[in-house]
C-alpha cells in the first residue's frame, strides 16, 4: 500500500523539476500570531491606523510569506525525507497584504549525492507569487535530503 503524504526521497527529484504548491490566504490571525511568536511587534505591524511608512495598509513580514511557502513544501515535497535546511538566499520584491493569496513556484536546480549516508544536497529557487501573478518573493534553499531506505 502507497503512504499517501510523505515526500520526495532525493533519487525522486532532479534538476529542471518545477513543483507548485497549493494557495495559501494569509490572514490577520496569520500575522497577528506570527509577529507575537517572533517578537516583531513593530508599529508597522501592530497599528493598523499606521500612515507614516513607505507602505500603506495591512502587510505582512517577509518572513512570513516565506515560511508559509516553506510549510506548504514541508507538507508535501520533503515530508519525511527533508534532514536539513543549510542555506538560504532570500530577495524580496513586493509586499504581501493581510488577503493576498499566495503559492510557491519551485524549480530544483541541482541534486549532489553525498558521499555517504545516503543523503544529497538539493538546491531549488523557490518563487512566491500573490494572486494577480506577481512575484513577491524569490529565495533560493540549499536543503539535506534523505535519500530511498
Amino acid at each position: 500500500m502507497k503512504l499517501v503524504g510523505w515526500g520526495y526521497y532525493w533519487q525522486d527529484v532532479e534538476a529542471g523539476t518545477r513543483y507548485r504548491t497549493i494557495n495559501r490566504t494569509v490572514t490577520e490571525t496569520d500575522l497577528v500570531n506570527f509577529i507575537s511568536v517572533t517578537g516583531m511587534l513593530e508599529t508597522i505591524f501592530i497599528d493598523a491606523t499606521f500612515e507614516v511608512g513607505a507602505i500603506k495598509g495591512r502587510f505582512v513580514p517577509a518572513a512570513l510569506s516565506y515560511t508559509l511557502i516553506e510549510g506548504l513544501q514541508c507538507q508535501s515535497l520533503f515530508q519525511g525525507t527533508g534532514l536539513a535546511l543549510l542555506e538560504v538566499e532570500k530577495k524580496v520584491l513586493k509586499p504581501v497584504m493581510v488577503g493576498d493569496t499566495i503559492h510557491g513556484e519551485i524549480e530544483i536546480l541541482a541534486v549532489k549525492p553525498t558521499s555517504k549516508g545516503n543523503r544529497a544536497v538539493v538546491t531549488s529557487i523557490n518563487d512566491v507569487l500573490n494572486q494577480d501573478g506577481d512575484k513577491v518573493l524569490s529565495y533560493k534553499a540549499v536543503r539535506m535530503m534523505a535519500g530511498r531506505p
